[in-house]
């Protein structure tokens, strides 16, 4: 090897060496962090409603700065931001009321849809309030309409956002199950009741991330951040039934925000 090569490579190792003493290959990549422009879409898992202190402009959307969009912006400090998830929103309400920040210079966007479109909420509110039997049969439901219905809602969702920013890196998250099975719950839902739920959990985190494949985006799992802290764990990141504040049942609280959510979105990313 000629001596003018050798120098040019110690040179180059010095000269990393140099940069990793000094800080400026942090700084660089905080540089490239910050160059981001970010765009937080989705439902009340992505507005955070259950972890509290709720932005008063928000309304109804219940968003959060404890949210884990919000704690990924300031820990990052993208040269943009907008938060348009919204609690309550199904797979129209996104594409209808949500995209208006997407632009070709998204670089970034993050999201949770899909549960409130497989009836959520009434999946819950039939397994607090009837028959063993009757949840498992409204749990069965919902999965038939995740395997028929809910792909092509999908689609329309995933192909509004691409038009919209079309090279911007989409994580679409997934939903925890709810109950810890044979945890430290002696009141409540049976077991039989809690593992159909979970099933049901399972099965649409399953359909997502099928369609978030066939998209070319990627699907953040959150069900193993919460894995020990679902309800019945001992150690709960989501709210149990909540009669004081109703919306609130079933969701994460701001630990389930920071702890579960945040970081398969921050690995995403």
């Amino acid at each position: 090897m000629k001596l003018s090569r050798i120098a040019a490579i110690s040179s180059s190792l010095l000269l990393g060496a140099v940069l990793a003493l000094t800080g400026t290959g942090q700084a660089q990549a905080a540089q490239s962090a910050a160059a981001v422009d970010y765009v937080a879409l989705g439902d009340s898992y992505s507005s955070g409603l259950g972890a509290g202190a709720y932005i008063s402009g928000s309304g109804d959307c219940k968003r959060t700065n404890r949210a884990y969009p919000a704690l990924w912006a300031a820990a990052n400090s993208p040269s943009s931001f907008a938060f348009t998830a919204c609690s309550g929103a199904r797979t129209n309400d996104v594409t209808a009321g949500q995209l208006g920040p997407l632009t070709s210079a998204t670089d970034l966007v993050s999201l949770t849809i899909g549960g409130n479109d497989a009836g959520f909420a009434d999946v819950m509110t039939t397994c607090v309030l009837q028959s063993e039997s009757t949840c498992i049969a409204r749990v069965a439901e919902a999965k038939r309409y995740v395997d028929t219905t809910l792909p092509g809602r999908l689609d329309s969702v995933y192909s509004a956002i691409r038009t919209k920013a079309p090279s911007a890196r989409v994580v679409v998250l997934g939903y925890p199950r709810f109950y810890r099975l044979n945890g430290s719950c002696i009141t409540g839902l049976s077991e039989n009741e809690r593992a159909a739920i979970n099933s049901g959990a399972d099965h649409l985190n399953a359909a997502i991330a099928k369609r978030v494949a066939d998209h070319g985006f990627t699907f953040a799992d959150v069900a193993p951040a919460f894995t020990g802290h679902e309800i019945c764990s001992g150690s709960a990141w989501l709210h149990s039934v909540n009669w004081l504040n109703i919306g609130e049942s079933y969701h994460p609280t701001a630990s389930g925000q920071s702890g579960g959510y945040l970081p398969p979105f921050r690995s995403a990313a």
